[in-house]
C-alpha cells in the first residue's frame, strides 16, 4: 500500500486543510514512491502561527539544552540510517556513494550546530565612562524561512535548520516538490529529539505562490534560500519591503583552472568528480574547465575517456555513477546548450544526448564566448573545455561570468596559486583540489549573480542573529 505523508505542524503530523495530495515520483523510474499533502495558504498561516508561539520560549531556553536536543538529533538520524538513504536514492535520484556522503555529512552538521550554542556568547565592552558595564549581545531573529532544493535535500536543509534552531529561531522549512520526504522526515527527528513543538514546521506547498506570500510575510524575519536566479531575486525584492535579512545561494558557472605544470591524469581525475558528481546537479560542479595550452590536447583525450566510462542507470544498482536528472523535462533545455555550442564550431568528445530523465555524462571541447553553454548554468552532468593562453588568460575568462560561487586552480606554482586565488572573483577557491568541496565550519557562499550570505559553522550563528550594544549604568566606580 502506497504510503501518505501529511504536512508537519506543531510538531505532529497533520493533513492538508485547504492545499492538495499529489504523488511523490521516484525520477529514475516516473513511478509513484508514496503520496504527499501540499499545504494550501491556511496550512501556512497554521505553520507560520505555530512557529511564531513557540519562538519566545526557545529563544529563552538555555544553550546546554538547545545542545542536547541537536547531538540527540544527530543520532536519532544516524539510527534512521537506511531510512534516509533509500529515500536519498529512490526520491532525490542519487547515486548511493553521493547519498551516503550527504547523510553522514548532515549528521555531522546537527553536532557542530550543537557546538555553536555555547560559542554564541555575549562579548564584554571597554566601558566609556565609570561604573558601567558595555555588552554586545547576539539575539536571534524570530521566525526564519528556509526555502531549499532537490539537489542536496538533506544536509542543505540540515545546514538551514539546525543552526538557526542552535541560535534560538524557530524555523519553518519549505522543501523541494520533488523531494519532500526527506525534509519532512527532518521535523519527526527533531520532534523525538526533544525539540518543542512549533519550533520546526516542515510545509511542503501546493503552489509556490505560497512560498513568496509566507516570504512577505512580516511576522518572517528571515529568508534563506537555496536555488534559480530568478527565484532568488523575486525573495530579495519581497523581502526588501519591510527590510528582513536574506541569505541566497543562487548557483554557479564554476571554473576549473588547469596550468601546464599540473600532471594531466590528475587533473582530469579533478574534474570528472567535480563535473559529474551528483549528476552534475550541484551548485558548485566544474562546468567550465581552463586547460593552459600545452596540455590542452592531452587534457580534453583523457577527460573523454573518463567520462565515458561512467556508468549511467537506476541508482538502486551500486554501479552507477550517473542517476537521472531530477526531472527529465530538463533534459531537453540541456541537449539545447549543447546542440548550439556544436553549431558555433564545439565539438563533443562524448555523450551529448539523452533517454528519458538520464543524461548521457558529455564533454564539449573548444567552447567559446558565443555558445549559451559558455554562461548558462546547465544542472547536468555536461563541462565544457576552454583553451587558455596562460595564467593570465585564465584569469579573464574565470571572471567573465554572472556568477561566483566556486572555483579551483591547478598548479604547483604556489605564489602563481595565491595569486590567482585572491583575484577570482568566487566566494570560495581551492587550490589543487575540485570546485565542489564541503565542510561543515567553512563559509559557503558566492558573489556577484550566486547571492549573498554564508553558511556553515559560526558564520551562520552570525547570520541567524542580529547584534545589539546593551549597557548598565551603576552607582559605582568599578
Amino acid at each position: 500500500m502506497k504510503k501518505d505523508y501529511l504536512l508537519y505542524i506543531d510538531g505532529a503530523w497533520t493533513p492538508q486543510s485547504d492545499g492538495c495530495v499529489r504523488d511523490d515520483l521516484e525520477p529514475a523510474t516516473g513511478k509513484p514512491l508514496c503520496s504527499v499533502h501540499r499545504g494550501g495558504p491556511g496550512d501556512a498561516e497554521r505553520a507560520l502561527a505555530s512557529a511564531q508561539a513557540a519562538f519566545p520560549g526557545w529563544a529563552s531556553t538555555p544553550a546546554d539544552q538547545r545542545e542536547r536536543v541537536l547531538l540527540r538529533a544527530a543520532d536519532i538520524l544516524e539510527s534512521r540510517m537506511d531510512e534516509f538513504m533509500d529515500l536519498l536514492v529512490r526520491e532525490g535520484g542519487k547515486p548511493q556513494s553521493i547519498a551516503r556522503g550527504e547523510f553522514l555529512g548532515s549528521a555531522g552538521v546537527f553536532r557542530v550546530a550543537a557546538g555553536e550554542c555555547r560559542r554564541h556568547s555575549t562579548e564584554h565592552m571597554p566601558p566609556t565612562k565609570p561604573g558601567q558595564i558595555s555588552l554586545v549581545v547576539r539575539q536571534p531573529l524570530g521566525v526564519i524561512l528556509g526555502i531549499v532544493p532537490f539537489n542536496y535535500p538533506l544536509i542543505l536543509s540540515v545546514k538551514k535548520l539546525a543552526y538557526a534552531i542552535a541560535a534560538g529561531n524557530a524555523f519553518l522549512l519549505k522543501p523541494s516538490p520533488h523531494t519532500p520526504v526527506i525534509n519532512l522526515l527532518l521535523g519527526e527527528v527533531l520532534t523525538q529529539a526533544g525539540l518543542p513543538k512549533g519550533v520546526l514546521n516542515v510545509l511542503p506547498v501546493a503552489d509556490e505562490s505560497i512560498s513568496a506570500a509566507l516570504a512577505q510575510d512580516s511576522r518572517v524575519r528571515m529568508v534563506s534560500f537555496t536555488g534559480g536566479g530568478k527565484a532568488g531575486h523575486a525573495i530579495a525584492a519581497a523581502a526588501a519591503k519591510d527590510l528582513k535579512r536574506v541569505a541566497l545561494e543562487l548557483g554557479g558557472k564554476n571554473p576549473l583552472i588547469v596550468l601546464k605544470d599540473y600532471d594531466v591524469d590528475e587533473a582530469v581525475s579533478i574534474a570528472a568528480s567535480g563535473a559529474f558528481s551528483n549528476q552534475g546537479q550541484l551548485c558548485m560542479a566544474t562546468s567550465r574547465i581552463l586547460v593552459e595550452a600545452p596540455l590542452y590536447e592531452s587534457f580534453c583525450e583523457k577527460m573523454a575517456v573518463a567520462a565515458s566510462a561512467l556508468k549511467v542507470g537506476d541508482p538502486t544498482d551500486p554501479a552507477v555513477s550517473i542517476g537521472p536528472l531530477i526531472d527529465a523535462a530538463h533534459c531537453p533545455f540541456v541537449k539545447g546548450q549543447v546542440d548550439d555550442a556544436l553549431a558555433k564550431g564545439a565539438r563533443l568528445l562524448t555523450g551529448g544526448g539523452y533517454e528519458g530523465p538520464f543524461f548521457q555524462p558529455t564533454v564539449l571541447r573548444d567552447v567559446t564566448e558565443d555558445m549559451r553553454i559558455y554562461y548558462e548554468e546547465s544542472f547536468a552532468p555536461v563541462t565544457s573545455i576552454v583553451p587558455v593562453a596562460d595564467a593570465a588568460d585564465a584569469l579573464a575568462k574565470c571572471n567573465d561570468n554572472q556568477f561566483g560561487l566556486s572555483a579551483a586552480v591547478l598548479t604547483h606554482d604556489l605564489d602563481l596559486a595565491m595569486e590567482l586565488g585572491m583575484k577570482i572573483q568566487a566566494g570560495m577557491v581551492h587550490i589543487n583540489d575540485m570546485t565542489y568541496l564541503s565542510a561543515t565550519t567553512a563559509p559557503s557562499g558566492g558573489v556577484k549573480e550566486s547571492g549573498m550570505g554564508r553558511e556553515g559553522g559560526r558564520y551562520s550563528m552570525d547570520e541567524y542573529t542580529e547584534l545589539k550594544w546593551l549597557t548598565f549604568q551603576g552607582k559605582g566606580t568599578w
